[in-house]
């Protein structure tokens, strides 16, 4: 569960003060599950986007904040694509990020939405972009507790992991932006777009089509179908276990449409 803003200690306040001046408004942000706090806030110098996560101890970092940190790191090396970070507070037990905040709307994934265009356009030049060193998770790792060999997940390539409609901002301009970066690894270039395909099915559109729409991609062509095969069915495998631990039904959504791409993979 989100905590609110009033929960941040006031040294935490005085060190985002610091950055921003006098804080005016907050509104929090709608999504997300990866931060304690998510909002958009006004300030004396303008509008920002800000994530915070409390830590579990003094010394001891929880998976929210070792998120926000690898965001952190990530972030001045991925400028093409992402939103800039302006400042990090560390007091109080909080790691706080402040990035710029994007004018955009969330992309429609939907069939035949022209936003498809522009998914397409920035996965492309995102699967043209070296990985930097400073990546260095390991996407083959998600898997391990559901399948003996991973290797086929291995790879170079930078992958954000996480394309969903939400996470991709389209500003007035047309410009596309790639927001939450903090699981952002190295693996195999095709493994990004199964990562998105349940998202292509939530949207509406049916297995064949979106198998379809990622054969454009020359990572995915060109992967080893067997490869495919091991991946949406590690896939689906873990959903299936996260759902039986999580009754979120954003869970159980995502278990059902991991499932129905690994029947529709095996099955063709």
């Amino acid at each position: 569960m989100r905590s609110d803003w009033t929960d941040l200690p006031f040294e935490v306040l005085d060190g985002i003060e610091a950055h921003t001046g006098p804080i005016h408004r907050t509104e929090p942000a709608p999504a997300g599950n990866h931060a304690d706090i998510a909002s958009n806030v006004d300030t004396a110098s303008g509008r920002l986007f800000v994530k915070a996560a409390r830590k579990v101890s003094p010394e001891k970092d929880g998976p929210e904040v070792r998120s926000l940190r690898n965001e952190a790191r990530i972030l001045p090396h991925v400028t093409e694509f992402a939103p800039r970070l302006h400042w990090t507070v560390e007091a109080g037990g909080w790691l706080v990020l402040g990035f710029e905040h994007v004018d955009g709307r969330h992309a429609d994934y939907t069939p035949g939405s022209p936003d498809l265009e522009i998914l397409a356009k920035t996965l492309h030049a995102l699967q043209a972009t070296p990985c930097p060193e400073i990546v260095q998770m390991q996407v083959e790792r998600r898997w391990e507790t559901v399948t003996e060999d991973v290797s086929p997940m291995a790879g170079t390539a930078l992958l954000h992991t996480d394309v969903n409609a939400e996470n991709l901002l389209i500003t007035p301009d047309g410009r596309a932006v790639l927001v939450d970066w903090a699981f952002a690894s190295r693996g195999a270039a095709w493994v990004e777009l199964g990562l998105l395909l349940p998202w292509l099915l939530k949207a509406g559109h049916t297995p064949a089509e979106a198998a379809d729409w990622v054969t454009e991609f020359p990572s995915w062509a060109q992967a080893d179908p067997a490869d495919v095969d091991l991946f949406s069915t590690a896939f689906a495998e873990r959903w299936r276990r996260h759902a039986e631990r999580n009754p979120a039904e954003w869970v159980a959504l995502h278990a059902d449409l991991t499932r129905r791409w690994a029947e529709f993979h095996r099955g063709g």
